[in-house]
């Protein structure tokens, strides 16, 4: 299923295009599956970066009261890690701060495929313009919105730790303290 997935976005003529449309057919399945194990298995094992980057955005976009109509970015992540909450859908047995992990694990995904892929150029042209592309071995094209600073991290990082402990109501674990020193 992963390689299809991932041929079905490489071969189109707009990868960008292709990956939206399947990750829009596929959202759904993602919401009604019951285990955090199973999410994460489908969403680590998948071959295609920018379709897993584009099922978390769809994923973040769900997750916020007021979803952003801005491409993907690094600013558009720092949003989601101030709007997003956690999916009433995953809201299981599992404890509060278990659901937060996931949140944090899917942010870090997030932002790996979208550092990994989706910025090289040759994956907004077809296939067979891209080998000329390849062979010249661009660099990211960056967009405005990429161009954050420390102090916007910092903030943001602090304000989202600040509304973690107060949904917790306890200190945070561990885990949590690694995986928010990891993201940052």
């Amino acid at each position: 299923l992963q390689r299809m997935l991932s041929m079905a976005v490489e071969v189109d003529r707009s990868p960008t295009c292709s990956s939206r449309k399947i990750a829009d057919d596929i959202f759904p399945f993602i919401l009604n599956i019951p285990l955090r194990s199973q999410r994460e298995a489908l969403l680590n094992t998948m071959e295609s970066q920018l379709l897993r980057c584009r099922l978390l955005e769809l994923l973040f976009q769900h997750s916020c009261d007021v979803p952003t109509t801005s491409s993907m970015s690094l600013d558009k992540i720092l949003y989601f890690l101030s709007h997003s909450s956690v999916l009433p859908q995953f809201q299981d047995e599992t404890a509060t701060w278990q659901r937060w992990d996931e949140m944090l694990q899917y942010l870090s995904l997030l932002l790996m495929s979208y550092q990994t892929f989706p910025l090289a150029e040759h994956l907004r042209s077809s296939l067979t313009e891209r080998m000329a592309l390849v062979v010249q071995k661009p660099k990211p094209r960056l967009q405005d919105t990429d161009d954050i600073s420390q102090l916007d991290i910092q903030l943001k990082m602090k304000d989202f730790t600040s509304r973690m402990q107060k949904a917790l109501g306890q200190p945070l674990p561990p885990q949590i303290q690694e995986k928010l020193y990891m993201l940052q």
